[in-house]
């Protein structure tokens, strides 16, 4: 997804076009990895210097919802990036220590269980975690 399609998902489904919420698409346009709340909130200080917690989290859910952005969980913190662009089916590679992804254009659950018998699969996530090739030097 990108900001275009981001806040035009916002105005179809009757939500405001705010100059934070475009701010924040910004931002995860530009980061192109997964970012926390925390980050989040220092990326929007500058031009937002009131902004709290409470709003950037608000927006989250909100996105979320929408799928505008997509979620995970690292080191026991939720972190969140824009939604991938395509809708083939696909899972990441994530960098632990900058957020970065890589997109992995195989499931590996197929090698993994196949098809079970007895039970109808409706969805699946799969992750794998590491180090980039720009932070493996650092880790």
């Amino acid at each position: 997804m990108n900001v275009e399609q981001a806040l035009s998902t916002l105005k179809k489904n009757g939500y405001k076009y705010t100059g934070k919420r475009e701010e924040m698409v910004r931002v995860f346009a530009r980061e192109k990895r997964y970012v926390s709340a925390k980050d989040m909130l220092e990326f929007m200080k500058f031009d937002y210097p009131n902004i709290s917690f409470d709003t950037i989290y608000r927006n989250l859910s909100l996105f979320s919802d929408l799928e505008i952005i997509e979620s995970t969980e690292l080191n026991g913190e939720r972190i969140y990036r824009l939604a991938c662009e395509t809708e083939q089916h696909h899972h990441h590679l994530i960098c632990t220590l900058c957020g970065r992804t890589k997109k992995l254009d195989m499931c590996p659950m197929n090698a993994v269980i196949g098809e079970p018998t007895g039970f109808t699969i409706t969805g699946h996530k799969f992750e794998i975690y590491g180090y980039c090739e720009t932070c493996e030097v650092q880790a």
